[in-house]
């Protein structure tokens, strides 16, 4: 155990890295299992508890459908109204100038590590993202960019790997070219592995050799397609001098999928954006937030959980919770309105894109795995206050419940109990009514896409030559296509997640394809 001396003492327990059932044995494997099949559990007796509900009760199941369209206006207005909110103090974010902000502090003493997981890449994409840190406003002498590339990636990655260091090495204090092996027992190939082997590498070759104490030490870990705005390392670290336990927090900015919304075409616009509103919304709820994709933390709480999961799909967000129940609760996320640009979802062909959207959203989806550790350990590091615990719970089930369920349920079995519900419920004022009601309430609902569609238009990058003005207009009448996308790339995905999490038919990590053409 000498070389877990540094770790938590939570931490060094030997289930708190578990990604699946198998990996444990005995009633800690049946509890996990059990925690495993609820949430796909609970999504598919949902949805054929409507049409159930429909053929044998269908005056029942109208009133559920009626009260649950109405939960849906509201909730829809309660998403906009934070929304707009963050639009604002995002927009405002960016119009701060940071350098000034920070002349109060003392910070020449931080340092970052920022690690980009490279897997087959092509060269531009990678070259964007190192050519947008080499002009951010902030002293280049204070940055170590590790480029973490995969042994199985082949001599096609090195040589990406290497010009990129030879281009833009001279540029920051290090700039590391580090090689994940293959097939290490217990390892699942994908992007925890990688970081996690990296930043280890990024200890040992510049932190110990240079003495730079761990609190110091601020980890970016962003996505190979990870574009930075000029002022992103100011605004972390105003946001780390702030914070009220800098140390116990991680920082999340926006991620604006927008790098190529030019090229892309209406249905990934649509969907990118989508995934941008989301955590825009997120960040006006702390209380519920999780690391998600490129995201900054503390590498002295890093490397006192062991770094990132190995063994899993979702790293992104589990290293959040490894951090919560390492440090009893006592971990948060602050976010940072302020953007990283990233890349839309596309592929040469329609078909492509929608095969290629439906695996990106699918292994989003399947964070559900995260629900199942949090509840996992909950009962066991009875340390976290219990009332934090139910809270998280409840939230956290919810949310992956809705993800599921309330798009289907709205578009599509909202009509169920008309098809299904038999001559005496067809002779009633309510079957007149009730396609009419949730007619109504879905187009009040559907105001919130006009706010969607102002906010999108002033998040796309400035219209390229040749391009037609006539363009916005297809921009913003494009978010008609929402209720699609809800359903195909939302709640199938998801349920598609839940149903192999429910049945033990585990994931893999499935590597985006990244293109500018």
């Amino acid at each position: 155990m000498e070389e877990n001396k540094h770790l938590l003492p939570y931490a060094k327990r030997p289930d708190f890295h578990v990604g699946r059932a198998t990996e444990l044995s005995g009633k800690n494997r049946a509890l996990y299992r059990l925690l495993e099949v609820i949430p796909g559990l609970a999504s598919w007796s949902t949805l054929i508890g409507v049409v159930v509900a429909s053929l044998y009760a269908p005056f029942l199941a109208a009133y559920f459908i009626i009260a649950f369209a109405i939960y849906w206006v509201l909730k829809t207005a309660f998403l906009s109204y934070h929304l707009r909110h963050n639009w604002r103090r995002l927009r405002h974010h960016m119009t701060l100038n940071w350098s000034e902000m920070l002349e109060r502090f003392q910070y020449d003493h931080m340092h970052h590590i920022v690690v980009f997981p490279f897997y087959n890449e092509p060269i531009e994409v990678a070259r964007s993202t190192i050519e947008s840190l080499s002009q951010v406003h902030y002293d280049k002498k204070k940055i170590s960019v590790i480029l973490a590339s995969e042994e199985r990636a082949g001599a096609g990655a090195q040589a990406i790997a290497k010009e990129l260091k030879e281009q833009y090495g001279s540029e920051f204090a290090d700039f590391l070219v580090t090689i994940h092996p293959a097939n290490v027992p217990g390892e699942m190939a994908g992007k925890g592995s990688n970081v996690a082997y990296a930043v280890e590498e990024g200890r040992k070759v510049i932190l110990d050799a240079r003495n730079i104490p761990y609190e110091n030490v601020l980890v970016s870990n962003f996505d190979i397609d990870t574009v930075l705005y000029p002022d992103y390392f100011n605004c972390l670290i105003w946001h780390f001098m702030t914070a009220e336990n800098p140390l116990k927090s991680s920082y999340q900015p926006v991620p604006l999928f927008n790098n190529n919304l030019w090229q892309a075409g209406s249905l990934s616009r649509v969907v990118a954006m989508s995934s941008t509103f989301w955590e825009m919304v997120q960040q006006e709820r702390p209380e519920r937030m999780a690391t998600f994709s490129s995201h900054s933390v503390p590498f002295k709480a890093l490397y006192e959980v062991g770094y990132w999961q190995r063994n899993m799909v979702s790293e992104d967000s589990r290293i959040y919770w490894n951090l919560m129940m390492a440090n009893d609760g006592e971990y948060d996320v602050i976010p940072l309105s302020y953007p990283v640009s990233m890349d839309a979802n596309t592929a040469g062909t329609l078909y492509g894109t929608i095969k290629n959207i439906y695996k990106q959203h699918r292994r989003w989806t399947y964070g559900v795995e995260n629900f199942v550790y949090i509840v996992y350990h909950f009962t066991k590091n009875k340390n976290i206050p219990l009332g934090k615990r139910i809270k998280i719970t409840l939230q956290q089930a919810e949310g992956y419940w809705s993800l599921v369920t309330n798009p289907i349920m709205l578009f599509i079995l909202g009509w169920a109990p008309i098809f299904l519900g038999g001559r005496v419920f067809h002779e009633t004022v309510l079957s007149y009514n009730l396609p009419i009601v949730v007619r109504n309430l879905l187009i009040l609902a559907m105001f919130g896409l006009v706010i969607s569609a102002v906010i999108s238009l002033s998040l796309i990058p400035k219209r390229p030559e040749g391009r037609s003005r006539f363009a916005y207009v297809v921009m913003a009448l494009q978010w008609i296509l929402v209720p699609i996308t809800m359903i195909v790339f939302s709640s199938i995905p998801g349920l598609d997640a839940q149903t192999r999490l429910m049945f033990g038919r585990y994931m893999g990590f499935w590597v985006t394809p990244k293109s500018r053409s």
